[in-house]
């Protein structure tokens, strides 16, 4: 049974900087590239930052690039997204997702993702 839990949101202000991490059991985790998207209520889920499955391929969106840096550890079967400078714009449901295709990856769509952590509630205040 794959589970992918997601941890380290809360509540800070803007300009802080928060860690979420996503730990993976009951795959190959080391096979699969991992994607961070993030809900509102109302919009779409959004793809956020991804990294392929030797981390030597990212991808952020826009709007998170330059603040957002993710990574792993595959010993650790776990996936990082280390938040800096949060703007009240990022509050939002944060999940983790698994697939083991980049270019799948690479097209942001969630019904294409193979696996879903529950998600981890980040609010930034203003």
């Amino acid at each position: 049974q794959v589970q992918l839990t997601e941890s380290g949101g809360g509540l800070v202000q803007a300009g802080d900087s928060l860690k979420l991490s996503c730990e993976a059991s009951g795959l190959t985790f080391s096979m699969y590239s991992m994607t961070w998207f993030r809900q509102v209520p109302g919009k779409d889920r959004e793809s956020v930052a991804a990294i392929s499955w030797n981390g030597g391929m990212k991808y952020y969106t826009d709007s998170v690039r330059g603040r957002f840096s993710i990574s792993r550890d595959n010993a650790k079967h776990t996936v990082y997204l280390q938040m800096d400078s949060l703007k009240p714009e990022d509050t939002a449901v944060y999940y983790c997702a698994a697939d083991r295709f980049w270019e799948a990856v690479m097209r942001g769509r969630p019904q294409e993702m193979d696996f879903w952590g529950k998600g981890t509630l980040v609010t930034v205040s203003s």
